[in-house]
């Protein structure tokens, strides 16, 4: 049996379901993704989105293994610009930011990793790096990546051959 992932906003009324492991555990400092870290905490009701160096933790799953099992009526969209490829969705109910999908073909899902409820992987790679924004030594056992990591794209080259040779039907995909 595949392992299976809660996701909740913090009131409950959004939850997403993700089954299987995820593609990778990874923090990313790139400028978008900080840029949307400060739009959303800066909503009343959000809480702190990205960690005092400018990262944002995420759980990377594919488009076909996970979906919201409760609460999608409440979801937000957020677009960092009117032509942005992504969106961020945002539970209205609580401010809690759920995840990062794309309008492209892209195959995964970026679902925030602190909305996770339990036993989910830590962080395995820090993406982006060169756009942190502070010089705070970093803690060496995570390997960092001043662009995209080899390993990253290996991954998400290896999920959409799965994901290809699966073509499995879901319930309220995302």
């Amino acid at each position: 049996m595949q392992k299976q992932y809660l996701a909740r906003c913090r009131c409950g009324a959004v939850e997403l379901a993700a089954v299987g492991q995820p593609i990778v555990a990874s923090t990313c400092y790139c400028p978008d993704c900080q840029a949307a870290a400060r739009q959303i905490e800066a909503r009343a009701d959000s809480p702190n989105l990205a960690d005092a160096d400018g990262g944002t933790d995420y759980l990377l799953f594919r488009k076909d293994r996970i979906s919201c099992a409760k609460g999608a009526e409440h979801l937000e969209e957020l677009r960092l610009t009117d032509t942005s490829a992504t969106r961020r969705m945002i539970a209205s109910c609580c401010g809690s930011a759920m995840y990062m999908a794309f309008d492209d073909a892209r195959h995964w899902v970026s679902a925030y990793h602190g909305r996770f409820t339990e036993d989910v992987p830590p962080v395995e790679m820090r993406i982006c790096t060169k756009f942190r924004t502070s010089g705070k030594i970093l803690d060496s056992r995570i390997p960092s990546y001043a662009g995209y990591a080899p390993r990253l794209i290996m991954r998400l080259l290896g999920s959409r051959l799965a994901m290809a040779l699966t073509r499995r039907q879901q319930k309220n995909p995302i």
